[in-house]
């Protein structure tokens, strides 16, 4: 998540936490969609972990990245939205300096979502393009290696922002409010890094995946007239399998950027317009809330997915060779 820049120094001198302006009843039902909307999230997306993990059908260099997504979801179920809900809920901060340093930290897992999706794009860019090329470079491993690399980089590059904003010595921070200082060099960078490079990289490869998926649909339909029956039925399912696969993907990728948009627009009028709590709370819930459509998106498109939750509910799983279940067809 891209670590916006608040102008403190008024802020620590008058701010002070505000009496809540919403009556019990209201308060209470607020932590309890908050607490509903955290349990979806964490559970959701953990069935998507131990599916894709557990059956060795579902071990593909995708699923290996759709795997990472939902580890970053996940722990940004249980780490980031609920310190966040409940400073949106209280209005204040209330867990003082020490954790709002590692909450800004932990917040560097969106910044790897997004270089997941764009690693998703890739993916299927590659593999519609040049589906031979695909299939002889592209290997689990590799695809391993990457998620590795992507997870440690986006880790040292927040620890590194942190520590050159002298982030980590509490001096930026007041009570009742847990903000982050930029200098306006860091704040470009950041920008670029965390927003602009990897969502162009986002958009140019799925346009791109649309428009092949658009002439392999010419191609389909060519096929029905001039070839044979059975090489017609092979290639024709291939194509769209593949173009299924680049659709359902391409509904999380749309889903994210819409999540996104709304941060990446108020980070780029950061130096524009005054930016308000209030403002960046609404929007940050947003971001959040992707986590939590994810795995729905899954269940609605992926019938692997279902087949799956049915396995793990009745505990099939725990079986004798159940990682072999045939979860495909």
């Amino acid at each position: 998540m891209n670590l916006t820049e608040f102008n403190q120094s008024d802020r620590c001198e008058h701010f002070s936490c505000p009496e809540r302006s919403v009556s019990p009843a209201v308060y209470i039902l607020l932590y309890i969609c908050s607490s509903a909307i955290v349990l979806l999230t964490v559970c959701g997306n953990l069935l998507v972990i131990i599916s894709v993990f557990h059956f060795k059908q579902l071990h593909t260099a995708t699923n290996t990245f759709v795997l990472s997504l939902a580890v970053s979801d996940f722990l940004a179920g249980i780490f980031v939205m609920p310190p966040m809900l409940i400073w949106t809920i209280e209005s204040c901060w209330i867990f003082g300096n020490f954790f709002c340093t590692i909450y800004w930290f932990i917040s560097g897992i969106f910044t790897i979502s997004t270089y997941t999706i764009a690693q998703i794009a890739v993916d299927r860019y590659l593999v519609l393009s040049n589906p031979f090329l695909y299939i002889n470079i592209v290997s689990l491993r590799i695809t391993r290696v990457v998620v590795i690399l992507n997870w440690c980089v986006v880790l040292v590059y927040v620890l590194v922002v942190l520590h050159f904003n002298g982030n980590f010595t509490n001096s930026v921070m007041c009570l009742g409010e847990c903000f982050l200082s930029l200098n306006e060099v860091w704040s470009v960078i950041d920008l670029v890094y965390s927003f602009t490079f990897p969502l162009s990289v986002i958009i140019i490869l799925y346009t791109r995946v649309f428009v092949i998926a658009k002439k392999h649909a010419t191609a389909i339909r060519e096929l029905n007239n001039h070839t044979r029956p059975k090489t017609q039925k092979i290639t024709s399912y291939s194509m769209k399998s593949e173009r299924k696969a680049a659709k359902v993907l391409g509904i999380v990728v749309f889903v994210f950027i819409m999540c996104l948009l709304p941060y990446f627009i108020y980070s780029l009028l950061g130096n524009v317009i005054e930016q308000q709590r209030e403002t960046y709370q609404k929007i940050s819930i947003l971001v959040c809330l992707n986590s939590t459509i994810n795995p729905v998106i899954y269940a609605l498109f992926y019938p692997w997915f279902r087949r799956c939750i049915k396995l793990i509910i009745s505990q099939r799983i725990f079986k004798t060779n159940s990682a072999f279940i045939n979860v495909l067809s």
